[in-house]
């Protein structure tokens, strides 16, 4: 048996022990935020009036008045320097799924031949990035260069190393968003107002709603000396074929499983690190594929939120090669096991201290209240399934990318159909406000209680809805949980689309209650102040038709089903599977009025965005077919026809040897692998050959979304097909020849 890399890797991977992670003396909450310039430095740093004004510029939306700008900037520098900090960036979120950032020193000359270290608020408030240089969908010219990103003062400044860096947007000259924060605090400040509008129909002390985010972040590990073996791992972030593994996740050992020791010290590591930058980590554990974790933390404000978990993963590929890992972030990264997603928690919440997606409290002494509180939840649930309904299409679209396609549908994950679970108790009320008079108080049982028949364990307590782990979009109790998104992607995209949607949603309720109010009030019966006012009918009458129209959406079922699949197709959801048609979506009439009316994107913008949506598709599938290519001609095929000489050579040494007989019957099985490995190595180089032609057609499309189509249509098939011979041959392959780590050592090295 040839003694090849495979081998010697896969031996260091297992000889490799825990690295000693140096943990800090202090408790957690002492070092939480270490590199943060929050709230408390701020106050140190900051003259009071200066700390005041920013205060208002970040609780309450006030206009940042750049006269301060100065001060503000000689606070930074001054705990900036106290840290060890030379240099100074703008962090960005350009629409490349990552982030960006250019370093520039704390350093001018002084006039004197000398320098001196200095960071003015111009330098703070605004920087001039090469807008050309990012994907922009044709809003910028390589001669039309210029760009801004401008700082964004509600998300903490913070420090990586030996820089300071400033959260900012990043626009183009010509004033279009070029990223994926301008368009998303455009989306919050939408969906707040809207949603603080309709709140005074219920409570009279609310003056802000904020919007939650909690993701859930799963990802893989891979020993790096086993991740550089793999060519397509390091080139795609994919293997591009590989024949599972006799034991892969079918005995659901792996799953909420004892922590290896390896990975636990992994994420240690990560864990201090990201406290100190106070990103509030929470959970850990095994996932349900072997090598496969999740991180997720408490839950935050949306914007805050979005810019942690982009922190995030860049941190876990930094701490995890200390470890001697690999982090992969790919949806999809091993076929024939569950991938990887990135959970959206979202809700709404006043600053009353109402979460505006929970139940209210039940008084019985009290029907009246408990009803308003009652209507108020159904007002916010009804108005997210209404949002959801009329935008299910663009919210697939949203979270749709040439990775994550691979894992929507594979019954692992939400299918690639939006819809929404509520759950028994939910879907009673809702059909009975839907059926009955406006007349009646409707309430929504609190949970109970479940005794368990051993007297040592307590009772349980039990939530008013169950889980459903195939729904794109369900309801668990207090928040909706947005199941589709992709382990690799910008939260943020999703939460565009959502809250964007949610927002247009609140204000056509807003209007049309309001116009409601207006009639009744005419109504002599409301007038006099008898019964239920005018607003409560007003209300009722409008959640009854808006849980009529959003009816569609909602699905209790199993989201895998081929059944479900012709029932939402009835139901007028969209059940499209192809990536490049999906992102038509952002194009829909509907789409650009909601964005336009919200004056979260504009046309321009959003053609913008799907040019690049476009082009990065067909620049994933490109790459991914040209490894494939290299791949299979020069590891594969030389392999698998080396082992077909040495079987040849036993053939003919076993003529030599026994009668021609015996020769025959004793060779038959190596001649049924010489015959068999001609046949596929054959078949890969005619497909080989197809997918260069393929790949050759699609290219000469100029029309960058017909191209993107070609691609889905042509390439990605010729891809499958020559996967599928690599695998066979990867079993008949003596294993000492096979030079790519198979799945078994990927998977299941510590």
């Amino acid at each position: 048996m040839a003694n090849n890399l495979r081998f010697q890797v896969v031996e260091e991977a297992f000889k490799k022990r825990p690295i000693e992670v140096n943990v800090p003396k202090e408790r957690p909450a002492e070092f939480f935020g270490k590199y943060v310039f929050d709230r408390k430095k701020m106050y140190k740093y900051l003259p009071k009036d200066i700390y005041d004004k920013m205060i208002d510029v970040m609780d309450n939306g006030a206009s940042l008045d750049r006269s301060i700008a100065d001060a503000v900037a000689d606070g930074m520098k001054q705990w900036a320097l106290e840290m060890g900090v030379t240099h100074y960036t703008h962090w960005f979120q350009p629409l490349t799924e990552g982030t960006a950032e250019k370093h520039d020193a704390f350093v001018e000359h002084d006039g004197k031949g000398g320098m001196i270290e200095k960071f003015s608020g111009k330098l703070l408030v605004q920087q001039e990035p090469d807008a050309s240089s990012f994907p922009n969908g044709g809003i910028r010219n390589t001669f039309e260069a210029r760009g801004y990103s401008a700082w964004d003062p509600t998300s903490p400044v913070f420090i990586i190393d030996d820089t300071l860096c400033i959260p900012t947007i990043f626009i183009a000259y010509t004033g279009e968003a070029l990223d994926y924060k301008a368009p998303l605090l455009r989306a919050l400040h939408a969906v707040g107002k809207a949603a603080k509008d309709v709140c005074q129909y219920f409570y009279n002390d609310v003056t802000k709603v904020q919007v939650n985010l909690g993701w859930e972040q799963e990802y893989f590990l891979v020993d790096e000396g086993l991740y550089s073996a793999r060519p397509d791992l390091l080139m795609t972030g994919r293997t591009l074929m590989g024949h599972e593994s006799a034991k892969n996740q079918q005995m659901d050992d792996h799953y909420f499983g004892t922590i290896p020791d390896r990975v636990q010290a992994f994420m240690k590591d990560l864990e201090i690190q990201a406290l100190e930058l106070a990103i509030p980590c929470k959970t850990r554990h095994n996932e349900v594929a072997p090598n496969q974790f999740e991180l997720a933390p408490i839950f935050e404000e949306c914007n805050l939120a979005v810019d942690h978990n982009m922190l995030l993963m860049s941190l876990m590929k930094k701490v995890a090669r200390n470890h001697g890992f690999r982090v992969l972030l790919h949806e999809k990264p091993f076929d024939g096991i569950n991938g990887s997603g990135k959970h959206n928690n979202w809700s709404l919440s006043a600053d009353n201290g109402v979460l505006l997606h929970a139940p209210g409290k039940i008084d019985a002494s009290n029907p009246e209240a408990t009803a308003n509180e009652t209507l108020r939840f159904v007002t916010f649930i009804v108005e997210t399934l209404m949002a959801v309904y009329k935008h299910n299409g663009l919210l697939k679209a949203s979270i749709m990318s040439a990775t994550n396609a691979h894992r929507l549908g594979g019954n692992e994950a939400p299918p690639a159909i939006i819809s929404s679970f509520l759950g028994t108790q939910l879907t009673e009320l809702l059909d009975k406000i839907e059926e009955s008079e406006a007349t009646e108080l409707f309430t929504l049982k609190g949970k109970k209680g479940m005794q368990i028949d051993i007297p040592q364990i307590p009772d349980l307590i039990i939530d008013n809805t169950d889980r459903n782990r195939t729904s794109p979009f369900a309801f668990t109790g207090n928040r909706f949980e947005f199941r589709a998104p992709g382990s690799s992607v910008n939260c943020a995209s999703a939460m565009i689309a959502l809250n964007a949607a949610m927002a247009e949603a609140l204000i056509s309720f807003k209007e049309r209650v309001d116009q409601k109010i207006a009639e009744f009030e005419k109504n002599p019966a409301y007038a006099s102040g008898t019964g239920h006012t005018a607003k409560f009918h007003a209300i009722v009458e409008v959640l009854r038709e808006d849980i009529k129209a959003c009816k569609p959406i909602r699905f209790d079922g199993n989201g895998y089903s081929e059944e479900w699949v012709k029932e939402a197709a009835k139901r007028g959801l969209d059940v499209e599977k192809s990536c490049p048609i999906i992102f038509e979506h952002y194009l829909d009439a509907t789409s650009v009025k909601m964005f336009e009316s919200t004056k979260v994107m504009n046309r321009k913008e959003l053609e913008a965005r799907n040019e690049v949506k476009w082009e990065m598709y067909v620049k994933t599938v490109q790459i991914e077919a040209r490894v494939l290519g290299d791949l299979a001609m020069n590891h594969i095929i030389p392999v698998s026809t080396h082992y077909q000489s040495q079987l040849i050579k036993n053939v003919q040494g076993m003529k030599a040897v026994f009668s021609a007989d015996k020769a025959e019957r004793l060779s038959s099985r190596n001649m049924k692998l010489i015959e068999e490995i001609a046949e596929r190595t054959e078949k890969i180089e005619q497909l080989v050959e197809e997918l260069t032609e393929a790949r050759r057609i699609a290219n000469q499309i100029a029309n960058i979304h017909q191209r993107a189509i070609q691609y889905h249509d042509t390439v990605c098939p010729k891809m499958e097909d020559i996967r599928l011979e690599i695998d066979k041959l990867e079993m008949i392959v003596e294993d000492g020849l096979w030079t790519l780590p198979k799945y078994r050592e990927l998977l299941f090295i510590r």
